[in-house]
Order: C-alpha cells, then structure tokens, then sequence
C-alpha cells in the first residue's frame, strides 16, 4: 500500500505508528533520501541490510546476486530481474520464522532501481506474510510503484484540526484567529503544530499578532515567499494585507485595499496561484504562505498596510485591534497609540487574557519616549508577562525599565517581579532573598505593597527552607515584618495574614491563633487582583488553625480564579494546593489529576516547584518505591518531604523508620505546620517501639499547638494521639471520641486510621469481636479510598483476630490512571470535551480518546451512566 498526501498531513506518523504496533513482526524500513537518488540499489540496501543473515538460505544465483549488488562480493552486474527475484525470496525466508513489515517513506527519493524492484516484490507477495507499506507526497513520483493500492491520507476535519491546534497553544486563542488558523491549514497537522513553535503565547493571545519579521526559515515557506514575490506588486499588496489581518474578514479587506489605491480584483492573480482563496472569509493555501507574505515584505510596506487596516477596523466596536494595527503602523515612537495600547491591555486583563494584556503592554513600551512612563510601562509589561508564565520576557523588560531613571518606588517594584519570577521559575533560595530586598525597600515609599513583597518572602522562604539551611532568611523575613507600623485604620486580610504568620513561626499557635482565625474570615472574599498578587498565601492561614473545611473552600476558589484568569506561571502553585486538600480528604484521585493538570501548566511555563504534593499522594498510597527514588533526588529534603516518609512507614508497619522521618520533620521549629503535623505520626511509631518517653514529649508539643483551637480536627487527632498513650476505660473512650469528631470532617484518612488504632488497640485488649468491627470498618475505607499498604496493615490485623480477609483486588476505578480520573469526574459533572480540554490544556479530541478508554474500563457507554458511576462511588466512600 502507498500513503499519499501533502506534506505534514502525518504519512510518517502513520509509518511510526505502524512500526511501533508491530508487535512480534520484523520490521524492516527505508527511507528515500533525495541525496542518494542517483545510487542505484541505495535504497534496497536500507531495507535488506537487517535481513543478510538469511542470505545463505537462498538459491545459489539468487543470493550471488545481491551479494554483488551490495558490494559483499566482487562480479559483474547482475540482471534486475534475478535482483528482484532474489529480493522476494529473501523476504519470504525471513517471513517463514516472523512475519516482516517493510515499511519506507519518502519512497519518491528512492533511487529507480530500488523502486522498481521494490515494485516488482510487491506485485507478487501473494500469500506471503510480508507487508510494504510505503509513504510519498501526491503528486509527486506518480510513477513509482504506480498500479499498487494506494490510501490517500487527507488532512483533519475542522472539529479535530481545532482540537490538535488547541492542544498545542497555551493561554488565550482568540475564537475568530482559530477558526482563521484551522480554515488555512487545510487539516493539515504539521502546519497546526508548527504554530506554537514560531509564536510566543503573547503573539497568539487573543489574535493581536502576526508572524514576526525574522528571516523565512524553512525551505517550503521559501518556496512560497518566491511564488508572491513573481505576483504583480498590487497583488503582493493585497496578500501582505491579508496576511496582516488575521480575522480573514473580506468586508475588512475590501476596505482597506481600496485606501491602499488597490482593486479587489488584483486578488485573481494570487487566487489564480493557488496562494489566496477569498469567499466568505479570506483564507490562505496554507499558514505558511501568511507567514511568507508577511516576512518578506519591507517594513514600510508593513507599516503602510497596518496603518489602512487600523483606518477600515471600527474604533467602537473592536477598540483592541484597531490599537494593535495602530501599533504595528507606528515605526516610532507615538504617546497616543501607547495610551491605546495601555488601556487595551486593561481590557484584555479583565477578560483573563494576560498574554493578550502583556502583548499590548510590550508594544506600548516600545512605542513610549518619556522616560518616566517607558519605566512605568515597562513594569506593568514585566507584571503582566510573568504572570502570563513569560518569564524571560518578564526578565527582559525589568531590564528595559532599568535603562531608565528609576524613583524609589519603581526600582523597588521592579526587584519585587525579579524576586517573584525567580520563585515561579524554581529559583527558591533566591527568591526569598531577592523578595526580602524588594520588602525593605518598599517600607520606605509604600508601607501596603511591602507587606504584599514581606509575605511573598516569607512564603518563598519557607518553601526554600530545610533543616540546615535558609532557616535565617526565613526568621529575618519574620522579624522585619513583625517590625512594620500597625496599619492605618482596620487592618485587612493582607495585614492579619503576614502578621499571624510572622506571630505564628516566632511565637507560636497561641500567640497567632486569633489574627490567623479572623484573617481566614476575611480571605474567603479577597479580590481576584489580591489572588493573583498574594493569594497563595492564604492556605497556610487555615491549617495553621486546623481549619480543613476553610482550607477546602479557599483552595478551590482560588485555583478557580487563577486559572479563569489565565495566569499560567502562578496556576501549578495554587493547583497543588487544591491537590493537597484533596489528599487530606482522601480523593486521592482527585489529588492526582490536578497533579496531572499541574504538570501541563508547568510545563507550558517553564515552571519547576519541589513535587512535595505528589510526594503526600505517593505516601498515603503507600508506594514506597516512589517516595524513596523522589527523597533521593533532593539535595535536602524539607520537612514536608520526611513528614511524608514518616506517613509511608507508618502505613507500612515499619516504625523505626517513621520514627526517624518523623523526627527530622518536627525538628523543623521554624515550620510550624510540617513540623506539628509529623507529632502524630512520631506519636504512633514510638508507642508501636515502646519508646513511650519519646511519644509523651511529642504530645506535649501537640497539646500546646492544638489547644488554642477547638475544631473537630485539632480535638479529633488530640485525643486519638491520647488514646495511644492511655490505658483502660480512659484510653477507649478517647479511641471512641477521636472516631466521633474526626467523622464530622471530610478527613477520611484520619477517620479510617483512627478505627485501625482503635481495633488494633481492642485486639491486644482481648476484645476480639469488637476489634473486628473497627478493623473491618477502618479497611473498607482505606480499601474505598486508595491507601493501600494501610489497607494491608489493617488486613493483617483482621487475620490476627481469626478473621479471613482476602487481598485487596482492583476494581475497574482503580485501574484508571490519573488523568483518566480527572477526566471521567470533569465529564461527570456535565463539561463538555472542549470544556475539559481547555481547562487540562489537553485537545477536545484527547479528551475524547480518553472518555473511550474510561468507559470501557468502566464497563459504560455514556456520561449518564459516567454520572450514575460516579455517584454510586460516593455513596460506596460515605458508607465506609
């Protein structure tokens, strides 16, 4: 079989695709190089090379003779016919033992005596178990291997070629510009995915950009820019136009030809090139013949085709693109349309377009003289593209405001991006140093955005820290802030967070617990501007108060935000929050699929944060053998890191090793959050060792963080730690009330260990019957829930009472992966597959091919039953 279609349409991913499902079949490939055209047998050589061990099982003459073709032994040429004969037999051979796939591309630069005996093997296979599937461009090399069948591989239908576009853009794709990009592209997929590799997110965010004037880099793009340069030059004016304007709107195009003194009907000659198609909308052969056009051109040509284009686009109803045109227009410097693009980008901002607002404000600048406005510019510029996850453009125009005379006020905003783009980028430990700079400077000039820069510190910092280093930096961030004037007025959220944080790590849960209680209060309603600036910093707020319900709602609100605003650098951060209360409620598949989602967001944005929360996921799974190779990994792992390993042994029944987690986790004075939440867990593990002395300390240093809080949780994990150290009535009874407060939380996890503790405790009492209703109890729901080698741990203890429990055995749910999860409850709740696209930066059509495999995993066949499924599982979860 021969695929045929236009370059890019995916012949070669066919052909990659079909050799890597050839399980037990040889495959054997070759590939037409244009260089080696005139090397006769080249080709063959390609393909026979891994087949010449079965030479010597072929005829004499047969195996004489392409030995002499490959140069194995010296004689004369032999005749074709016997090389194609010799060719079939030797495939046959290897097919006798494994059936063999030949597969070659590009088969039109194979040299001709490659292809004619490649066509004469092919003719004549019959019933061998051999298979040639060979790949070439229509249109061109008809004649070779004509008369064999042929597939013509066409480009994507419109639903599937916005899906693959989609899927490759980050950010903001203006629905008008998308529709445009996929009519050009014909299907094409080559030509879809190239587009993210020439434009940045801010060229493509809301359709205000065209394809940049470097140099024409690709031969087929070159081929094209020769084609409009031998069109008569009002032709190849009305094409650059066309390619300037990229809603494809006719009526726009007609307009603005006719100011450049062109008739519409010079479009025939590039109609009639097969370079323009003009009907309802304007549309190009292909997206690279608009990028042709538009590189090529002159700058004043440009310039002059922007300038009419902005003329014929209507100020009231398309403000933005006339300012982009007018902007695209201005070789120099212009005040008024910088002003235009400055309150375009508002516009933009507001819609959740921060590319778009970025791109207008990077243009502004450009265009600004006065030097105390291009400053200022240039930092809102630098704002708005690292909160677009730019970072090096962010970076670039931090360096271009600092060209200019900076105040005091605009050097010290311009350290407080540097400190923030280098926490979004990974760069920790030099972030809170950067950010702490930027805060100290800021006291003196504007006293509200130093404490925004002081809890950003104090926030990087912390991440930063680990049991011997950063911890420093960390105290400075809080003294320096416990050190700033009281607020003028009622303080605000941003006023009580910092200073409960501070209050919190100096002088701890007491002395913090009533600022961090009212700014929980307060959070809950911050603006989406304070989300996006300080925002994520709130989460530690209501843990700190053992406050989960809190910590569920502000998650989920603030990863909302922050993802309708299309801030891509910030959104992993507040992801992996919202992931971390879903691990404490015990949806560890939820967990993982926003974990998931957080990988696609950093990865479009070059961002890198320490997988803590994944580490969470892997340890209450029970997956050893992750958490140990990702603790490996760390030059030092922080608290965080050893509070999940303490989770992991203690799941797994090997408590020396959670006790020395555990240890080096509440070490950590200075995170008072990791370091108390540990106590538990160094609490459990010592009274399973007899090491009692060492449990009763941990308590105490639990007592004194929990006290000031009476919340279900803190009273719950309160008495249950109590418990382990009780004996008698008084130890069943906090056994028993520890199950009842931590019942009225969404802390499965919590409940279902609570119930292991319990009937493990009932169990060395002698109280077999009742131990087994807590057992049994507690593995159900660690069974429901994913917690596996808890789950193990509660088996072996049912089997200690007598109790026969078989191993726990995937269900259909469990197979899932991640994603699949993710996407399965998005589709329950009634998105649609571009809605779930869009929101995991994944096509409409990955979406779909995943709902397949959900779906037979499942056993279903639609959403309705997806949701029935779905349901039932929650009701499954409740009961345990």
């Amino acid at each position: 079989m021969i695929l045929r279609g236009e370059a890019g349409v995916g012949k070669s991913a066919l052909l990659g695709y079909l050799a890597a499902r050839a399980g037990d079949e040889h495959v054997a490939r070759a590939d037409g190089v244009e260089s080696e055209v005139e090397l006769a047998f080249s080709g063959l050589h390609q393909l026979c090379a891994p087949l010449l061990d079965h030479l010597d099982h072929l005829p004499v003459p047969q195996r004489d003779a392409l030995a002499t073709v490959f140069g194995l032994t010296p004689g004369p040429a032999p005749d074709r016919f016997l090389v194609g004969l010799a060719t079939l037999t030797l495939f046959g051979e290897v097919a006798e033992q494994q059936p063999l796939v030949c597969i070659v591309d590009d088969v039109h630069w194979l040299d001709q005596t490659s292809a004619q005996i490649l066509a004469f093997v092919a003719r004549r296979l019959l019933a061998s178990r051999v298979a040639i599937v060979c790949a070439a461009p229509t249109g061109v090399g008809d004649h070779v291997l004509a008369g064999l069948p042929e597939l013509a591989v066409r480009g994507l239908a419109d639903r599937d070629a916005r899906a693959l576009l989609l899927s490759s853009v980050q950010g903001v794709l203006d629905v008008a510009v998308c529709d445009q990009i996929v009519a050009e592209s014909h299907g094409n997929p080559l030509a879809l995915l190239e587009l993210p590799r020439t434009h940045n997110p801010a060229d493509l965010a809301g359709g205000f950009g065209v394809p940049n004037s470097q140099p024409v880099p690709g031969r087929i793009e070159r081929s094209y820019a020769q084609r409009i340069a031998r069109l008569p030059d009002e032709t190849r004016l009305l094409v650059l136009a066309a390619a300037a304007e990229p809603l494809g709107d006719p009526v726009l195009l007609h307009r603005a030809v006719e100011s450049l003194g062109v008739d519409m009907a010079a479009a025939g000659a590039a109609v009639d090139a097969r370079l323009l198609r003009i009907g309802r909308r304007v549309e190009f052969a292909h997206p690279l013949v608009r990028s042709a056009a538009y590189r090529s051109s002159s700058s004043d040509e440009r310039h002059r085709v922007h300038r009419v284009l902005a003329e014929a686009t209507d100020a009231e109803s398309d403000p933005d693109r006339r300012a982009w045109h007018l902007a695209r227009a201005t070789p120099g410097p212009g005040e008024e349309v910088a002003a235009e693009l400055e309150h375009s980008a508002g516009r933009a901002q507001s819609r959740g377009g921060m590319a778009a607002a970025a791109a207008f404000l990077q243009r502004a600048v450009a265009l600004t003289v006065d030097p105390a406005r291009r400053a200022q510019r240039a930092l809102d510029a630098a704002q708005a593209s690292f909160q677009a996850g730019a970072f090096d453009a962010a970076l670039g125009l931090l360096a271009t405001a600092g060209q200019e005379p900076l105040d005091e006020l605009r050097r010290a905003q311009a350290e407080l991006v540097r400190g923030k783009v280098a926490f979004a980028s990974g760069v920790s430990g030099d972030a809170a140093q950067l950010l702490l700079k930027a805060a100290r400077r800021l006291e003196a000039v504007d006293l509200g955005l130093a404490r925004e820069a002081y809890l950003a510190a104090w926030g990087a910092a912390w991440v930063a820290a680990g049991p011997t280093r950063g911890t420093e930096v960390f105290l400075d961030v809080c003294r320096a802030a416990q050190a700033l004037p009281p607020p003028v007025g009622d303080p605000g959220p941003l006023d009580l967070l910092l200073d409960g944080l501070a209050r919190l790590t100096t002088d701890g849960h007491a002395a913090a617990a009533a600022t961090l209680e009212r700014a929980g209060k307060m959070l809950t309603s911050i603006p989406v501007d304070d989300v996006l600036r300080w925002g994520w910093m709130a989460t530690p707020a209501y843990t700190a108060v053992w406050d989960f319900a809190g910590l569920q709602a502000i998650s989920a609100r603030q990863a909302r935000l922050v993802r309708d605003a299309g801030a891509l650098a910030q959104l992993p951060l507040y992801l992996a929050q919202e992931a971390t209360a879903h691990a404490w409620s015990g949806d560890l598949a939820g967990a993982a699929s926003l974990l998931a989602e957080t990988d696609g967001a950093a990865a479009a944005t070059g961002s890198r944060f320490a997988p803590y929360t994944l580490l969470r996921l892997r340890a209450l799974q029970g997956r050893e053998a992750e958490v140990s190779a990702a603790m490996t990994h760390m030059a030092e792992p922080a608290p965080c890191a050893h509070l999940a390993a303490s989770v992991l042994y203690n799941g797994l029944g090997r408590y020396e090793g959670a006790i020395s987690s555990a240890r080096l986790a509440a070490a950590a004075s200075f995170d008072r959050w990791h370091s108390t939440w540990a106590l538990p867990e160094l609490i459990e593990a010592a009274v399973r060792t007899g090491e009692r002395t060492l449990a009763h300390d941990a308590l105490e240093r639990l007592t004194v963080a929990t006290r000031p809080f009476d919340t279900d949780f803190a009273r719950g994990i309160g008495a249950r730690c109590r418990a382990l150290l009780g004996e008698g009535a008084a130890a069943d009874e906090l056994h028993r009330e520890a199950i009842v407060r931590l019942s009225r939380t969404p802390l499965r996890p919590e409940v279902a260990r609570s119930r292991l503790l319990y009937g493990e405790w009932l169990r060395r009492e002698g109280r077999r019957g009742d131990a087994r209703r807590q057992l049994r109890a507690a593995h159900d729901g660690l069974v429901a829930i994913g917690m596996d080698a808890f789950a193990e741990r509660a088996r072996r203890e049912l089997m200690a009472t007598g109790e026969r429990v078989r191993k726990r055995s995937d269900e259909h749910r469990d197979k899932l992966t991640p994603q699949e999860e993710q996407i399965a409850g998005l589709a329950g709740s009634g998105l649609s597959n571009p809605e779930i696209g869009s929101q995991l930066f994944l096509s409409p059509r990955t979406v779909e091919w995943h709902l397949r495999n959900v779906f037979s995993k499942l056993g279903i066949s639609s959403r309705r039953e997806l949701r029935a499924a779905d349901a039932d599982s929650d009701r499954r979860l409740a009961r345990a």
